[in-house]
């Protein structure tokens, strides 16, 4: 039997507790013409730009999500089933607008912007497929009206 530590689950602490964290495609110039709209509609920037990886940021801290090709080429990138990505939104109209800017760049729906109670009663996301199919979730927890 699993349990949760009610504490944790309720907090309303967002520290950062990655470093950074990377996605996985196939083609870097694609995938930006996705992701850099896509980001810049939850307020991330390019703070490193490798060539073969991009990383994004709020501007002034370390917590970066890495876009990035495979350093061995020889390796496919594949979409991990399972998992997903899930990105802090200052309000549910930053969550739309995440969720509008990723459909009009190629994304695919995977769960349409809305309230999610059986997680948490405000908790507020939009679920979208990349385009190479990773899950990318933009969400919010404040309590507020749509």
């Amino acid at each position: 039997m699993s349990k949760t530590n009610t504490t944790a689950f309720d907090s309303r602490d967002f520290s950062a507790i990655f470093d950074h964290i990377s996605i996985g495609v196939r083609d870097i110039k694609t995938a930006m013409s996705f992701y850099r709209p896509c980001l810049e509609a939850l307020g991330l920037e390019v703070v490193m730009d490798k060539g073969f990886a991009v990383a994004f940021g709020n501007g002034s801290g370390r917590q970066w999500l890495w876009v990035s090709e495979p350093i061995d080429k020889e390796q496919a990138v594949v979409a991990n089933n399972g998992a997903h990505y899930a990105l802090i939104a200052q309000d549910r109209a930053t969550v739309r607008a995440f969720y509008e800017t990723a459909m009009a760049n190629g994304g695919r729906d995977a769960g349409a912007p809305g309230l999610r109670p059986e997680y948490i009663p405000t908790y507020y996301g939009a679920f979208v497929l990349d385009l190479d199919g990773n899950k990318v979730e933009a969400v919010c927890r404040k309590a507020e009206d749509d």
